[in-house]
């Protein structure tokens, strides 16, 4: 079963409410999709592995939170990369899923922050607004996957499942 809503029609103007609205059909998807076969498939089932979780929506932190517990993964969510780097927990987490476009810090700076201080994590960046510049710059500074949203969260999970495996 797969299930893509298209929110591209979406303007500048409602691209907030586009967000929230994204982060409700990713619960409800949770919802509907029998994920154990990623839970089974992903044979990451160790606890310790956890995932961080970087977006300025509240709706797409609790969804992506969500979608983790979902495959037996351990999610931590920050509202701001700030945030994040505040919390110490860059030198703990596995795998690091962080929105392009934030207040203050954009994802791309804090990937940038983290390579200056030697803390590589796997990183997958999720954006509505990215282009093949910014997809350029994010993969070569070392991410490991580019998303534009709207995304298939299974395509989101093979790649926090190859992101685990680094």
């Amino acid at each position: 079963m797969q299930i893509d809503y298209d929110l591209s029609t979406a303007s500048p103007a409602t691209g907030r409410l586009a967000h929230r609205r994204y982060g409700q059909l990713i619960l409800k998807m949770i919802a509907r999709f029998p994920y154990s076969r990623y839970r089974a498939g992903m044979a990451i089932q160790n606890k310790e592995k956890t995932i961080a979780i970087v977006d300025d929506d509240e709706s797409v932190r609790i969804a992506l939170a969500g979608l983790m517990k979902a495959v037996g993964l351990s999610a931590k969510t920050y509202a701001s990369a700030q945030d994040f780097l505040s919390s110490g927990e860059q030198h703990h987490v596995s795998c690091l899923i962080a929105d392009i476009r934030m207040p203050n810090m954009s994802g791309l700076e804090l990937q940038a922050e983290l390579n200056a201080e030697n803390c590589i994590i796997p990183t997958i960046f999720i954006t509505a607004h990215g282009d093949a510049k910014m997809r350029m710059q994010a993969l070569r500074a070392g991410a490991v996957e580019f998303l534009s949203k709207p995304f298939n969260n299974s395509v989101l999970l093979e790649s926090v499942r190859a992101a685990l495996e680094i």
